[in-house]
């Protein structure tokens, strides 16, 4: 029998984040193009990080129950269904289409696993001290797959018609479907310990209450919180503010996720064992803090590259480091549920963070990057004297 492969995992994330980066880009315009109402939108749009919060960390401990490549297997199929009923409400026109794009992005949500998951599963097949490296396989695989998926998402539409982004998003899914299910193989070893049942607020309760692991979540929930505000107002800044076309919001964006990506895919491993988790994902929170300063008042090409450089390189080293600390403190019966209460807590960010950053920039377009950069700052001192005294740099931990 073959043994786990990171390649394996890294494409089956890559290939799942090529599906999704095909669809987002599109959802808004397919949703006003069926002239959906302003809660509608919000609706369809919040619907999927909604589901993610509610059902990640039930598919994390579910993994720790009966396996990773079952749970991944699940997620990945039903990933093809929701993408196919995307496709199918894209032919549809109305009412009757929102809803059905609304509940494609319902049971996307609900299905999709992949991410807290795979995480689990690169934590079962990595030795401690290269278990930060390795989760930077799931961000570089991120990167590239909002990158790609754009891409193919444009052509697609532009070749054939509204349905065809979602016909071959569902189809690339459904291949990674057999992909894993014919390569990928169980990462989780038989163990004698047992897999407590809980719900899900009880899963948050334990996880929360223990100091170290509490807080690297919380530190991710402001992160993932940072990086959201920034996503949903950038494109309005530079178009409104800075005077550039729509198009360039698709450069810039894709030059992040290209620095983001490099990043976690060569430098993570090298940084942590220079520097060692707590430090990094402090030094993280700091850089982004950093970057998200320097973007209000970026007027020239050249300070806007730099700033948008500098906020990709603090916002792609940030993943990494904390979800391999966070596995290196939970024991391996409780990696999925942990890292799902984690992937849960970002999802929650992504609800919270839209409204919040659009209802400041309409106060001043310079506020949602400043307060996040303070917010950001403020959690990375935190992190600099909590994570320092409570983990080592070799992930040996005295609390959790």
């Amino acid at each position: 029998m073959k043994k786990p492969s990171l390649l394996i995992v890294f494409l089956s994330v890559f290939i799942d984040l090529i599906g999704f980066g095909i669809v987002i880009p599109l959802l808004p315009l397919y949703i006003k193009d069926f002239g959906a109402a302003g809660w509608m939108i919000g609706a369809i749009s919040a619907s999927f990080s909604l589901m993610q919060f509610l059902f990640a960390p039930a598919w994390g401990r579910l993994s720790d129950r009966i396996g990773r490549r079952p749970v991944l297997l699940i997620s990945n199929a039903g990933a093809a269904v929701a993408y196919a009923m995307f496709a199918y409400a894209s032919t549809m026109t109305g009412p009757a289409a929102l809803w059905v794009l609304l509940l494609s992005r319902v049971f996307a949500g609900i299905a999709g696993a992949n991410l807290s998951v795979a995480s689990a599963y690169i934590a079962d097949i990595s030795p401690p001290e290269k278990r930060s490296q390795s989760m930077g396989l799931i961000g570089m695989a991120f990167g590239f797959g909002f990158i790609v998926g754009p891409i193919l998402g444009a052509l697609s539409n532009k070749y054939l018609g509204l349905s065809g982004p979602g016909w071959v998003a569902a189809a690339l899914c459904a291949g990674n479907f057999l992909f894993g299910y014919l390569v990928l193989k169980e990462s989780l070893k038989p163990s004698s310990e047992h897999v407590a049942k809980r719900a899900a607020l009880d899963q948050w309760r334990f996880f929360l209450r223990k100091p170290t692991v509490g807080f690297l979540i919380v530190s991710y929930f402001f992160a993932t919180f940072c990086f959201a505000a920034f996503e949903i107002t950038f494109g309005i800044f530079i178009v409104r503010e800075l005077g550039y076309k729509m198009e360039a919001i698709g450069y810039f964006l894709g030059y992040c996720g290209v620095l983001a990506a490099v990043i976690q895919g060569g430098a993570i491993g090298k940084l942590v064992k220079r520097m060692g988790e707590p430090k990094l994902i402090a030094i993280s929170l700091f850089v982004t803090g950093a970057g998200l300063a320097i973007l209000p008042y970026a007027t020239t090409l050249p300070l806007l590259v730099f700033g948008l450089a500098v906020f990709a390189v603090g916002s792609g080293i940030n993943r990494p480091p904390t979800f391999g600390l966070l596995s290196i403190l939970t024991p391996a019966s409780e990696q999925g549920a942990a890292l799902g209460v984690a992937q849960s807590a970002g999802s929650l960010a992504r609800i919270i963070a839209p409204t919040f950053a659009t209802v400041l920039m309409d106060r001043h377009p310079h506020t949602p990057y400043l307060v996040c950069s303070v917010i950001s700052v403020t959690v990375g001192i935190l992190a600099w004297k909590r994570l320092g005294k409570s983990a080592s740099p070799t992930g040996a931990s005295q609390t959790v």
